[in-house]
């Protein structure tokens, strides 16, 4: 079984960028299927983006279109989440996933997780 780690969470103004990553260890890479899902107080986890094991495939919520970029590094074991023009309603803890297959928009359907790590964008 697989472990997912993620970094680069933090606090940042409004129109600011942060980058994060998921380093993964154990049973994942190019057969895993990614994506990075969030959580805000006293809302339900939601889809960010996700991205297919080769790297070829990518999906994006609407809410972050043109502004998030997800990314991976197959050599490296690590997914990315390139975050500009970050707005107050994007503060969230933001974790990563892994599932075999494909992407899938439903966090239920993960079956790794990394802890999670908060962005906080202050306006």
């Amino acid at each position: 079984q697989g472990q997912l780690v993620e970094s680069g969470g933090g606090l940042v103004q409004a129109g600011g960028s942060l980058r994060l990553s998921c380093a993964a260890s154990g049973r994942t890479g190019s057969n895993y299927a990614m994506g990075w899902f969030r959580q805000a107080p006293g809302k339900e986890r939601e889809f960010v983006a996700g991205i297919s094991g080769s790297g070829g495939s990518t999906n994006y919520a609407d809410s972050v279109k043109g502004r998030f970029t997800i990314s991976r590094d197959n050599a490296k074991n690590t997914v990315y989440l390139q975050m500009n023009s970050l707005k107050p309603e994007d503060t969230a803890v933001y974790y990563c996933a892994g599932r075999r297959g494909l992407i899938h928009y439903t966090w239920a359907q993960y079956d790794l997780w990394g802890q999670g790590t908060q962005v906080t964008v202050s306006s």
